[in-house]
């Protein structure tokens, strides 16, 4: 008897449906709306010292707590800073910058900075982005990368600058203004 030509051949049949399966799956998954770019302007504001610290040193490699030096090699620093639409401490709350940054070069030329921009506002509710990558602190303007985003901020992918606005030595306080500029569904 001759094999009919309308018999699909098995290996082949149960691969392309495999096929489409995989197509499909990956089809729905992926449907995000269009790829957009957003530029935002944040305000990071930064307490040092006092009941209120927002930014704390955990670890250094100096011989006592009196000598920490932000630049020094190992010295790890845990930040939980408000973030504001504008530059002034009352201006519009939109969330808080958590992490870590670590001076990470022997001669201190460079910190690693890990941060998370938590936003907690209704437009942004539940919304996040995830900054990350080395910094020069002696450098007015610093370059990081923005690695990834949930929320309205799904997938992000950009870079943000950051500079010190405002400075208050006796106050141990500092103003940050990062400039964002990301990819994201």
């Amino acid at each position: 008897m001759e094999p009919s030509i309308l018999v699909p051949n098995t290996k082949l049949s149960m691969m392309l449906t495999l096929l489409l399966g995989i197509f499909l799956c990956s089809e729905s998954t992926l449907d995000h709306g269009f790829l957009q770019e957003t530029n935002m302007t944040l305000y990071i504001h930064d307490f040092f010292s006092g009941p209120n610290a927002t930014t704390i040193a955990i670890s250094t490699t100096m011989p006592s707590e009196d000598s920490w030096i932000v630049d020094n090699f190992g010295t790890m620093y845990y930040t939980n800073n408000p973030v504001t639409e504008g530059r002034e401490p009352d201006s519009d709350h939109l969330g808080r910058a958590q992490g870590t940054f670590v001076s990470a070069a022997m001669d201190g030329s460079n910190s690693q900075v890990v941060m998370s921009v938590v936003f907690d506002t209704p437009q942004y509710q539940g919304s996040t982005l995830e900054i990350q990558g080395a910094g020069n602190p002696l450098q007015r303007v610093k370059e990081v990368s923005v690695v990834a985003g949930t929320g309205q901020f799904r997938y992000a992918r950009g870079f943000a600058t950051f500079e010190t606005v405002y400075y208050d030595r006796a106050a141990n306080y500092s103003v940050a203004e990062w400039n964002i500029t990301m990819e994201h569904y």
